[in-house]
């Protein structure tokens, strides 16, 4: 059979993946596909020293691979938004089908992009965008697709992970793991993406779209990073029995979708607790089946070019059978751009548990000014810790509340803040069971 002929644009850590993997396993990719799927022409700033390019057509100009009349299948590798947005919607427009390992490009421009692919009858994968290697965007959109998705939560920044790692297993500071996680790779010089949830909530988006058939909204996505958390609040909830991750949870109510990346206590025992290091792990609790892990490398070159590949394994089969019927881009038959009925909720709506820790004057009522400012709010307390007075005769006190509403938190934080008697901020952990009921 004629070969997939595919352009590959960018050929960094990914891109160099997907090409030495497409080379190296040609013979087994061509037996699953049904045809070989050969590498036409590459499109990349400069070369990777990684990559054997003898005898591939090589541009500088990625989009002269979009227009490339040989070429069937165009690979965005490129990162970003503007130009990759332009790349891809310029290969829909000339007929080629699209696979991407963009988060950001399908998270942002996602809605429009499906569109015109449904209207050109090309098809756009993504597989690679969500937790690198591990294959949970097939599995939400496929394995489990009968069920009624209740919610998902989801490590998936491995940088934050390693940073919350080290934090607990040594006793060391945010400050002093994220250096080493940036001399290791692990984190960029600039790690706002990684540290503050962006590259998380990105992910959670596709995520929550496919689980519950929604339209892709990354702008109404909360966003909460891991820079404030310290070495104490680690130890703190070791203590009281949780792990402190930088959660994506997306959870279905009556209401609407919640949709939020924050820092979150969750207890020892519960699966999610135990990912450690770089790893990227999903949990999926569907009403059928029950709680799902979905485990593995959420990044590097030939974890995510696995993903990559088998995307376009997906392309060369479909060319193959010409057949008129593709599992729809957000899991729903018939809808492009999700279900606008069901609202994404404002974070003050969340109803949650929470951690607190504050810093308070050692002296006789404070801790009752405290417990009435949380139960004018309607917050009632599960545990409290009053540890031995620090420096300058302040006193930490860590509390344990039962769920209550984001906004009466909001409030009692800000009343506690406003006590002449409390030191400094009121540091606030949002905490999470993730049991089959919640």
């Amino acid at each position: 059979m004629e070969p997939v002929r595919v352009g590959i644009c960018g050929l960094g850590t990914v891109g160099g993946g997907t090409f030495n993997v497409l080379t190296r396993n040609a013979d087994e990719i061509a037996r699953r596909a049904g045809r070989p799927i050969v590498i036409e022409q590459v499109g990349a700033r400069r070369d990777s020293p990684a990559c054997d390019l003898t005898g591939i057509k090589v541009t500088r100009d990625v989009f002269e691979v979009a227009r490339n009349p040989d070429v069937d299948v165009i690979v965005e590798l490129i990162g970003g938004y503007d130009v990759a947005r332009a790349l891809v919607l310029e290969a829909i427009s000339h007929g080629k089908h699209v696979v991407t390992a963009n988060k950001a490009l399908i998270a942002v421009h996602g809605n429009e992009i499906f569109k015109a692919a449904a209207e050109k009858g090309v098809i756009v994968a993504f597989e690679a965008a969500v937790a690198g290697g591990i294959p949970v965007i097939k599995s939400l959109r496929e394995g489990l697709g009968a069920n009624r998705i209740q919610w998902l939560a989801g490590i998936i920044n491995g940088t934050g992970n390693y940073i919350l790692t080290h934090m607990r297993d040594e006793g060391r500071t945010f400050e002093d793991v994220l250096a080493e996680a940036q001399a290791l790779g692990y984190a960029e010089a600039d790690p706002t993406f990684d540290v503050e949830g962006i590259d998380a909530a990105h992910k959670l988006t596709i995520l929550a779209s496919i689980a519950y058939g929604v339209p892709l909204q990354f702008e109404k996505a909360y966003t909460e990073g891991i820079s404030r958390i310290t070495a104490e609040d680690v130890e703190h909830a070791d203590n009281l029995g949780y792990m402190i991750k930088h959660l994506g949870i997306s959870r279905r109510t009556d209401a609407g979708i919640e949709l939020r990346v924050h820092p979150t206590l969750i207890p020892k025992d519960r699966l999610l607790a135990n990912v450690h290091g770089v790893k990227n792990a999903i949990e999926v609790m569907g009403d059928a089946v029950g709680p799902t892990l979905y485990y593995g490398a959420g990044a590097g070159a030939e974890p995510t070019a696995s993903a990559v590949v088998a995307d376009l394994l997906d392309v060369a089969r479909d060319i193959a059978t010409e057949h008129n019927y593709r599992t729809p881009y957000l899991a729903f038959s018939g809808i492009v751009e999700g279900d606008t009925s069901r609202p994404i909720l404002p974070m003050e709506n969340i109803v949650t548990a929470y951690y607190l820790r504050l810093l308070a004057v050692d002296r006789p009522g404070v801790l009752a000014r405290v417990a009435t400012i949380l139960a004018e709010q309607d917050i009632s307390i599960e545990a409290l810790i009053q540890k031995e007075a620090t420096e300058g005769e302040l006193v930490p006190i860590i509390l344990l509340t039962h769920r209550t509403r984001e906004a009466n938190m909001n409030e009692a934080i800000r009343q506690l803040e406003s006590l002449a008697d409390i030191a400094g901020p009121v540091t606030r952990i949002r905490v999470e069971n993730l049991d089959d009921n919640a």
